[in-house]
């Protein structure tokens, strides 16, 4: 393992433990060549299936754009990276269980946007935005009034009638 301060490449496992979704093993590590310690993270690697893109282009899944796309929509939104490593967890289980062995990332994309759609507005609309490439303000502007109007729905179902 590589010593992200000094690039050594010899390194001592002080401690192991199982994180929090039980889904990847935490590895505090001190490089034997500079004495400091980080931390690694270790998990199974399954048979993933190959992304295609948009262009038709091919490319490995890879779980960390998934989880960068969810950190840029929900910045300076009070989720956490637990929640966003969930939803990512969930998104990825769900690929693999399909058992394709292609999957388009507009499929990827639908399920982000379905997960952000019910975890916070501004962060779908966020995502939305890039994803889905809206051509004008007026395509923005109809996926925001859904989004508000599906809301206000939602808030008039709870109140009684006096």
């Amino acid at each position: 393992m590589k010593c992200p301060f000094c690039s050594g490449v010899e390194s001592r496992v002080a401690d192991s433990r199982l994180s929090r979704d039980k889904e990847t093993i935490r590895r505090r590590r001190q490089c034997l060549d500079c004495g400091r310690r980080f931390t690694t993270s270790e998990r199974i690697e399954g048979a993933m299936p190959m992304v295609v893109k948009r262009d038709g282009r091919r490319e490995p899944f890879n779980r960390l754009k998934i989880m960068n796309g969810l950190r840029k929509a929900c910045e300076k939104r009070p989720i956490s990276i637990d929640h966003l490593e969930r939803i990512v967890n969930r998104i990825e289980q769900g690929i693999q269980e399909a058992g394709e062995r292609e999957v388009k990332s507009t499929l990827i994309g639908q399920k982000v946007t379905d997960e952000l759609r019910s975890l916070d507005g501004v962060a779908y609309v966020r995502f939305a935005s890039v994803y889905r490439q809206f051509k004008d303000i007026n395509e923005f502007m109809d996926e925001l009034t859904e989004l508000l109007g599906n809301r206000t729905a939602k808030g008039r179902k709870g109140k009684k009638k006096r």
